[in-house]
Formats: structure tokens, sequence, C-alpha cells
């Protein structure tokens, strides 16, 4: 391989032009490479979609390309607390210097975002290829003078220290390695997110966790400046961002009030696409007032806190402290703010007026976003059913009596919760739901094609009960019967009509429906309780593979995620039979944890 094969990662030097255009929106540090770091994971086609790797390179790691990615990622910030005590590093530090960003965050004390940021977190720089520009950032090199504990205790930290909550400045292997799991299946299923690019493991026992997505702007980022009433800065951050959407191909308004009118519009279209995708999903990604753990257009980021549930747990909430997360269901009205609160945006920098954030409950863009949300669900619902993706549009479009017909059914059992009540889990409170309708969603097109008649009240029960229904809580009560009778009919007018829009036979729609479904709502999907467990397994077996097995069981893994049809990915054959033992154990964990958070 030529040596300027690689070259390519200088240029992530630290560098990037929001330094320019938001003068004093972010704090620069120094660094130090850590020597002895490892490549745990990289994300070849992500390096090949950047340009970081050539299009023909294969999926194999060797000395070179090894050494450039520790280069260039493994390394920490020399913070203020480092400073304080005298240790320069001057024989040792970087040429660059690298940005931690000022944005608003919940996590800290007043609402102005004085001193909130990315807390554990530096901009490594932006790259270019093949008409799209790429930020990437490095999680676990260091806490900064930006995180929630600084400004609680006023008062410096030492990176990997366990003094306050938020104030390690660290990433733990395993918690890279969920990341990535979890963000290459949202990836791989079209949801918007940040990727992981490369996992480090640091020979402290700490890890990095390198990201990377077209435009890093957050939400967050403008709303600290509009709370501040500072209109240059905030003006700053909207040209960046607007600039690189149109650089990437995603605007289309230059110069002039049209842009911001038009930022306005797709952040208003974006956030009810999100936002719909994550309710039908079962997606927990704690959308909240401050817009820091979602990207402009409604992306995912920051796994820390985003779940995919195996059922509609719409009660669960994540314990941050002295304060509760979002629910699912509440992540639409959290949205909707988002985008009243860019309304509010859109007119402070057309007319340098900030108006009072009340007064655009009903602006035209939080409209825009309340019909787009309901269309969308409306249609992210059909789809999960399983229905031929044309038939899908067309019933949305033209039968919303009796799509939401079947949803109200549907409903009925998803929400249903145990009559335990509340629980304490892991990292916060739920209260379990007990029935999958996703499995009923599955199994009812092979019954109707099996046997040409729909489940008995009670074989619905015991199909539909999940792994979290007591028998008390698979009690066939009289309206239970009855909605179960009604979740069927629902469904079977739904099959024929669409099987008109097909113009096929209702056999075929029934059979077509079930491949589609079998794919869709697969008896062993993902969720964030079975990232989490595969993440520490893959972590702690990666020494009984070699670097290329240990890729492959990860590569093979991810290729089973995909729900949506035609999208299944090959990866090569395992042949340690270690890897097979692990990647069976991945897969039995998907199997045990598939109804869970």
């Amino acid at each position: 391989m030529a040596r300027h094969a690689y070259s390519r990662f200088e240029d992530l030097d630290g560098s990037h032009p929001f330094k320019a255009a938001v003068p004093g929106g972010y704090v620069d540090y120094d660094a130090r490479r850590l020597p002895g770091g490892e490549v745990v994971w990289f994300n070849f086609d992500l390096a090949r979609e950047m340009g970081l790797i050539p299009r023909d390179h294969d999926s194999r790691l060797n000395s070179e390309l090894r050494r450039k990615i520790l280069d260039t990622f493994c390394l920490t910030i020399i913070n203020e607390y480092e400073l304080d005590h005298g240790r320069r590093y001057e024989e040792d530090r970087l040429p660059g210097k690298y940005m931690a960003t000022r944005y608003l965050q919940l996590q800290h004390p007043g609402r102005a975002g004085r001193s909130s940021g990315d807390g554990r977190s530096v901009w490594m720089g932006e790259i270019s290829h093949r008409g799209t520009r790429w930020d990437i950032s490095a999680c676990g090199t260091g806490v900064t003078r930006l995180c929630p504990a600084t400004a609680e205790e006023s008062r410096f930290f030492k990176t990997g220290n366990n003094d306050a909550s938020y104030a390690c400045g660290t990433s733990s292997l395993g918690e890279g390695i969920s990341s990535a799991l979890m963000s290459e299946t949202f990836h791989r299923n079209g949801i918007l997110t940040e990727r992981v690019l490369a996992v480090l493991a640091l020979s402290n026992g700490f890890a990095i966790t390198v990201r990377a997505a077209p435009n890093l702007i957050r939400p967050s980022h403008f709303f600290v400046w509009l709370k501040q009433n500072d209109l240059e800065r905030l003006r700053g951050v909207a040209d960046l961002y607007i600039d690189r959407e149109l650089a990437n191909g995603n605007f289309s308004a230059k110069r002039g009030p049209a842009r911001y009118r038009e930022l306005a519009d797709r952040v208003a279209e974006d956030f009810a696409r999100a936002a719909a995708r994550f309710e039908a999903d079962y997606i927990f990604c704690w959308l909240d007032w401050d817009g820091d753990n979602c990207l402009t257009n409604g992306a995912v980021l920051d796994y820390g806190s985003v779940r995919q549930f195996g059922l509609f747990h719409r009660e669960y909430r994540f314990d941050d402290g002295p304060r509760w997360s979002t629910s699912i269901v509440e992540q639409r009205r959290k949205a909707r703010y988002i985008v009243q609160t860019f309304a509010q945006v859109r007119d402070f920098l057309i007319d340098g007026q900030k108006r009072p954030l009340a007064g655009y409950r009903d602006d035209e863009v939080v409209r825009r976003f309340d019909d787009i949300f309901l269309e969308e669900r409306r249609r992210r619902f059909l789809i999960n059913t399983g229905l031929p993706i044309n038939s899908c549009e067309a019933l949305a479009r033209d039968h919303v009596d009796a799509v939401e017909r079947f949803r109200r059914a549907h409903a009925y059992f998803e929400r249903l919760r145990a009559a335990r009540g509340p629980v304490r889990v892991g990292d916060g409170l739920n209260w379990n739901a007990i029935f999958s309708t996703r499995d009923l969603l599955r199994e009812l097109p092979q019954q109707l094609l099996r046997r040409g008649e729909p489940f008995t009240a009670e074989e619905f029960i015991e199909v539909g009960a999940s792994t979290y229904a007591s028998r008390r809580d698979r009690t066939l009560t009289k309206s239970r019967r009855r909605m179960a009778s009604e979740f069927q009919r629902a469904y079977w007018a739904l099959i024929e009509r669409a099987s008109q829009y097909s113009r096929k036979s209702v056999a075929w729609t029934l059979s077509a429906t079930a491949h589609r479904s079998a794919q869709i709502n697969r008896y062993d999907r993902i969720t964030g309780d079975a990232a989490y467990y595969a993440a520490k397994r893959l972590a702690s077996a990666r020494r009984m593979l070699s670097e290329g097995e240990f890729h492959r069981v990860i590569e093979r893994y991810l290729s089973l995620q995909p729900t949506t049809p035609g999208r299944k990915q090959s990866a090569a054959p395992l042949k340690a039979l270690s890897a097979k033992r692990i990647f069976d154990a991945l897969l039995e964990l998907n199997v045990e944890l598939r109804h869970g958070l």
C-alpha cells in the first residue's frame, strides 16, 4: 500500500471553520498523544465513504493504517486541571488545537448555557470527499471545563476522576462498541444518525470513540446564543450550518432571509419525520428543550442514553441524577418545541428582534410539523405491518379512516402495561409493556395463510404476550376479547384494500406481507439492552480472536440487523470456532432481550 493512501488522516488536526464563524463559541485545547493505544474496531465502509481509505481497500487493518488511526485519534487534551498543577507536556504536545464547542445543555445550572458544551469530547476537524463534507469528533479525550460538574462545583477536574457526575471525561470500551452496534444498525435501517468511525482501547482501561456525520451542529448550538440574545454568534452558527448544508446538496436558498426561512422549514420537516419514526420504531432519544441529544436534521447522536425498545415501553425514563428524562410519547411534544424555537430563531435572524417564544406556538412551521408528523406516523405504522410499500403510501393518503381504525386497535394492545406497576431498571424507571404487537404482526399473516382463519382470542393473547406478562397480565377480559377480534378484522380490511392497489390477489398480498413482516418484525431484533450486553461480550472476548475475526464477527452481526426488506447485507463467513461461538452468543442475547429496553 502506497504511503500517500492514508494522507487524508493528516487533515484532521483540530482545525475547523466553526472557530472563525463563532468566535468565543468554543474552548480550544492543546493535546498530547497517548501511547499504548489499540484499534479495537474500524468502520471500513464509512472510511471509504469519507475518502480516508481508497474505495478498493480491503476490510483489514495493516500496520500503516493502524498507525495512522492511532496517530490521529489516540490523544487526550491538556486541560485546566493539568495546567493548574504544572503539567505542561511541552515535549509531547501535538501541533494542533482541538475545540470543545459551547451549546445549551439541561444538565447545567441556569438556562442560558454560559458554562455548557462538549464535556468529554473534542472536534478532530472536517474532511471533504466526493461532494460531501464531514465533521469528526472524538469522545473520551478528557474532561473539559464545559462539563456539568465544573459548573456545579466551580472547580476543574482531573481526567479519569470519579469525584462527581459527568466529570470523568472518559469513555469505556463497552460504550464505544455499543455505540458502534446501534449507530450502524440505525444507519442500515435508514435512520439518520452520526456514525462511529473507530473505537480505540487505551492502556489505562478507558477508550476513545471517534464519530462522524456530514454536519455535527446540534439545535443546542443555536439555542445557547438565542438564550443569551447574542445575534452575532447565532448568525455565525446559522450561516455555518446552512453553508455546510448547501455544500452537501441539502439546501437551496443561498442568501438573504430566504435561507433562514428554509432553515426553519427544514427543521420542522426533519423533526416531524424523526419524532414519528422514533415513536413508530420504539426509539428513545431523549429529545428535550435544549436540543442537545440530536443533530439539527433530527439525526441521533450520543448513544449513552439512546435506546431501541423491543416493546412500546412508554413509561420508561432515564435517571439523570436530579432529573428524569422525557418518555417516548413525550418526544413528539419536545420535537415540536424545538421547531417552535427555530421559528423564533428565524425571525431573530431576519429582523434582529427576539420576540417571546410563546407567540410561536401556532407558527406556520409548527403547524407544518404537526401535519407532517401525523402523515409520517401513519406511513411508518403501515410500513411496520409489512404491507407492500406502494400500498402503504396509497392507504396512508386515501384511506385514513381505515388506517386509523387498525392503528387504534393496535395501540390498545401496544400500550397495555404490567399489573405490577412501575419498577426500577438499571438506568431509570419503567412500567413494563406486556404485549408485543411486533410478534402479532409477524405471526398473524402466517396464521391466515396457514389456516385461512384468524386467531382465537386465546391464541391471540398467547402470541402477543411478552416476556414481561405475568399470568395476571395474560387474563382474557371481555374488552380484550373484543379488541382481539377488532384488531384482526381491521387488519384484514387493510389487506383487502392493499390488494386492490397492488392489483394482485388477496392471497398474493397476504403472502408478500408475511414475507416483509418477518424481516421488519424479526424475532431477534436488536434492542438497547442487547447492544449493551453484546458490547460487553465482545469487549471481554476480543483477546480470544484475531483482529480480522473480531471485525468479521461484528460485521456479520450487523449484516443481520437491517429490518427493511431488500436491505439484507452479506458478510464474510466466520472460520474460527471461537468466533462462531461468540457470534451465536450475540444472537442468543438478541432473542433473550428482544422485549427489553
